[in-house]
């Protein structure tokens, strides 16, 4: 009993702790996984290997491994018995065990690749699902309901085409077992009465009833090694994804920057060119260009002119094709990416929250005080609407901060901006989402605030950068202006167009 008990508790540790580590290595690889790889795959073929994947190896492999060996043991047992009391019986035993094993192999065979397959048709379904419950809004406002539940059961239709025939395939196995069972049975009674001479009653007994305990054991044990292999389907997946290419390293510690970097906030770019992936067209082109410590800059340009590229080149969202960019004389891509990206601020066009308190989305490591972040929620115009709130800094925001209007948002990640304050400071279009009254006060926020950073607004508004240092115009990815308002509004070149469309000259 002891041994039974240490048995199985050494078993469900094992199982356990094997699935924390690849559930691991899934997680931490999938984080770490560049940008493109989120382009290029689904939703819901993620979604897939974090539920049903392992679902799977958490609870069907380690019961069906389980199994496999309380019969294996069983059926072991049970031979040595036979083989022992009815010799003759052994005979059928080598015939027997080949149609086990090939009947195995041929479902097998058959079952991994529906198992496959039902697992990769059913990725579809989550991201279907995923789509509706996001656009849920749209599609009752244009009456696509019954169109999108069509769709949905389209899919569900061809991840039953895969599942129905796993069934009827396992059921298949199961008639062609119990037939061969029943042929070990009629053996060891045919040995038994062959041999009825010199076999007590007694014995013969015993051997027939075990004979028909081993049929039992050889069914299952075969099931279970059957159910084992196409699960181990699921592990496969799981690896997959668990090998995929990731980012740079997060820390390099042979080459870190002081903590004080970047000090002035000089960025320069030098002979930079950057592709979103293999094969494609490069989005900027040769850039060359230099920005001092504290100046303003205004990006502007047509629609793919490579404006919000140059921010992501900045966080080393994609990697740079040839060239590189250097900030305060240090070549970002020497350095770790948690190094770089925690130097750097961001106010996105599309604010991001999270569910959880208000403090948490404004300081999500708690470095900061609570004066600290009263002041920041002063000098970004949201002081009292949080002190109106019950629950002040505590003020639960709902997923993706819907309970709170896109200006609010946005002020909170301004917020968020001057609590690090760092020395450059990029805006990504920040304010082309709000009102003119909530722009004003951004832009008011920012001047005052960030008057000795570095400053790169990615401009929607031509009024906001005005009054900017410079002004960089890009065009198809190369630069075709670099120089200050007044001055390029003078050449009456690209800029001068765009302003004049936007009626400020």
């Amino acid at each position: 009993m002891l041994s039974y008990i240490a048995s199985q508790l050494l078993f469900a540790v094992c199982c356990i702790r094997a699935s924390r580590l690849l559930h691991a290595h899934l997680l931490n690889h999938t984080l770490r996984c560049p940008m493109q790889f989120f382009e290029l795959t689904p939703a819901g073929r993620m979604v897939n290997r974090f539920s049903q994947d392992m679902d799977t190896i958490d609870d069907r492999i380690p019961a069906c491994a389980e199994d496999f060996l309380l019969c294996l043991f069983d059926v072991l047992s049970t031979l040595l018995v036979l083989a022992l009391y009815i010799p003759l019986s052994m005979l059928s035993s080598l015939p027997v065990a080949c149609l086990y094993f090939f009947l195995q192999r041929f479902y097998v065979a058959t079952s991994r690749q529906l198992k496959r397959l039902e697992s990769v048709s059913r990725s579809p379904i989550y991201s279907h699902f995923s789509e509706t419950i996001t656009g849920s809004s749209v599609i009752r406002a244009y009456g696509r309901e019954k169109s999108f539940i069509l769709l949905n059961n389209i899919k569900v239709d061809a991840n039953q085409k895969s599942y129905y025939p796993g069934i009827v395939s396992n059921r298949w196995l199961g008639v062609r077992i119990e037939f061969i069972g029943n042929c070990v049975v009629l053996f060891a009674a045919l040995f038994a009465v062959i041999g009825r001479t010199s076999l007590s009653a007694g014995i013969v007994g015993l051997s027939v009833s075990y004979a028909l305990q081993v049929t039992m054991s050889l069914n299952w044990m075969v099931r279970m090694t059957s159910d084992l292999e196409s699960n181990i389907v699921a592990v496969e997946r799981v690896k997959e994804y668990s090998e995929t290419a990731t980012e740079a390293p997060w820390e390099i510690e042979a080459n870190r920057p002081a903590k004080s970097w970047p000090e002035m906030g000089k960025v320069e770019f030098k002979g930079y060119s950057v592709r979103y992936r293999e094969g494609l067209d490069l989005v900027l082109k040769r850039l060359n260009l230099s920005i001092s410590g504290g100046e303003k800059v205004g990006i502007v340009g047509r629609t793919g002119a490579g404006k919000s590229s140059m921010t992501l080149c900045l966080f080393r969202i994609i990697e740079a094709a040839e060239g590189e960019i250097c900030i305060d004389g240090i070549k970002i891509a020497d350095i770790g990416l948690h190094d770089l990206r925690s130097r750097l601020t961001i106010i996105p066009q599309d604010p991001v929250l999270f569910s959880g308190t208000l403090r948490m989305n404004l300081d999500p490591f708690d470095q900061y005080s609570d004066e600290e972040v009263w002041r920041v929620l002063e000098l970004s115009h949201l002081k009292q609407y949080v002190h109106n709130q019950p629950a002040g800094l505590g003020h639960e925001c709902s997923e993706g901060g819907e309970n709170l209007s896109v200006g609010q948002r946005q002020l909170v990640c301004l917020a968020r901006a001057l609590l690090r304050k760092t020395r450059i400071l990029i805006l990504d279009e920040a304010t082309a989402a709000v009102d003119l009254e909530t722009d004003d006060l951004i832009q008011s926020t920012i001047r005052t605030q960030f008057e000795n950073c570095t400053v790169l607004t990615i401009a929607h508004r031509l009024n906001t950068i005005m009054d900017y240092n410079r002004v960089l115009v890009l065009d198809k990815g190369e630069i075709a202006e670099f120089d200050s308002p007044s001055n390029l509004i003078a050449q009456k070149g690209i800029f001068y167009s765009m302003a004049k469309d936007a009626g400020l000259v």
